[in-house]
């Protein structure tokens, strides 16, 4: 997929685009609310391609009441997704859950309460996404539109994708998922080396933030569902890996699928390339190669919770002086305190991941 997200002046924004022509239909002031934002130098995150504008968002900082056709919510400070709108070209496809992603880890960085957003019934694949993500239908506006809120007070920790950006606060254990370093910044191409945050909401928007890792263990692997994992850069190259192998973020297990274990297959290749989707960097070709040269092979799928950042990495020495290096990677289980503590040597606001 060509193009990439970009956080953008909407004066540098081409309003003439024929992205635009849907809005400016759904809301005839289009026109003069983008003209306001233009003058008053304010930003969106615009995907661009060879084919123009394929992915807008827009949000607002507001503390106003929330107007529904049957009651009326009290101001409080919010966080609104003022427009989040895809062309035709990449619905169904990461543009909208990344896009969605940087939403709620913005939502979440400001500590505001509710995160809320508005969208018309006709686009389906907005409300799915956004139910996909925990919010909820509260009502219509005088416009006819549904408005879609969540509330970090009252978070659906029975699903992953539910409670994001947070950690479902009533894990046991923990893990830590080793990647090579080749292919960790590839999937993960923000977490190591930039320290620009822009940078890493505008990659983690093109990228998605659901990951597929692909684990070919010659030992037991315990990971389960729901269950936390930090990300362990393995660095391969010559020298020492005290400093340079560190845990570079963290994620929550989604699922986990054996598709072979001692040469026994348990799902057929078909079916392996489909789970893999277009959420892992390998080709079919590759994922084929993978499925009759390895005797293990299981799936982790994982959402991105968030990375520690240039400067906030955890070594290898840290752990090791901390004693959260004990075993392999794949034999380790942390206890929840210990996994906290790593958060911690992260430098991550805990209190504002982990919520109750």
């Amino acid at each position: 997929m060509a193009g990439k997200f970009q956080w953008k002046a909407f004066a540098a924004v081409n309003l003439d685009d024929v992205f635009f022509d849907s809005l400016k239909s759904d809301y005839p002031e289009f026109t003069d609310w983008f003209k306001k934002k233009v003058k008053n130098n304010e930003q969106a995150l615009v995907f661009n391609d060879e084919l123009g504008i394929g992915a807008f968002l827009y949000l607002k900082n507001e503390s106003e009441p929330i107007e529904l056709t049957t009651k009326i919510l009290p101001a409080i400070p919010r966080l609104k997704i003022g427009t989040l709108r895809l062309a035709e070209r990449f619905r169904g496809l990461r543009l909208g859950e990344g896009a969605l992603g940087v939403s709620l880890w913005r939502w979440q960085e400001k500590q505001v309460p509710q995160i809320y957003a508005t969208v018309f019934e006709k686009h389906h694949e907005l409300i799915m996404l956004f139910e996909r993500f925990g919010f909820q239908c509260i009502g219509f506006n005088n416009r006819g539109e549904r408005v879609y809120l969540k509330d970090r007070r009252k978070i659906n920790y029975l699903d992953p994708y539910k409670a994001f950006p947070f950690i479902i606060p009533s894990f046991r254990t923990a893990g830590v998922i080793p990647i090579n370093d080749t292919f960790h910044d590839k999937l993960f191409p923000y977490s190591e080396l930039k320290g620009n945050k822009v940078e890493i909401e505008e990659e983690t928007a093109g990228n998605g933030i659901t990951k597929i890792f692909i684990g070919t263990p010659y030992i037991s692997m315990h990971y389960c569902p729901n269950e936390p994992v930090g990300i362990y850069r393995r660095f391969t190259g010559h020298g020492s890996k005290q400093y340079k192998s560190v845990i570079t973020s963290f994620c929550t297990i989604i699922n986990v699928t054996t598709v072979k274990d001692k040469n026994r297959a348990y799902i057929s290749l078909s079916k392996f390339i489909e789970i893999a989707g277009n959420k892992t960097l390998f080709t079919a070709d590759e994922l084929e190669n993978i499925y009759n040269s390895n005797p293990n092979i299981v799936v982790l799928e994982l959402i991105y919770n968030g990375y520690f950042g240039k400067g906030h990495n955890v070594t290898y020495r840290e752990l090791k002086d901390n004693n959260l290096f004990a075993a392999h990677p794949y034999q380790i289980t942390y206890t929840k305190e210990d996994f906290l503590k790593i958060l911690e040597m992260g430098d991550v606001n805990v209190q504002n991941v982990v919520i109750n």
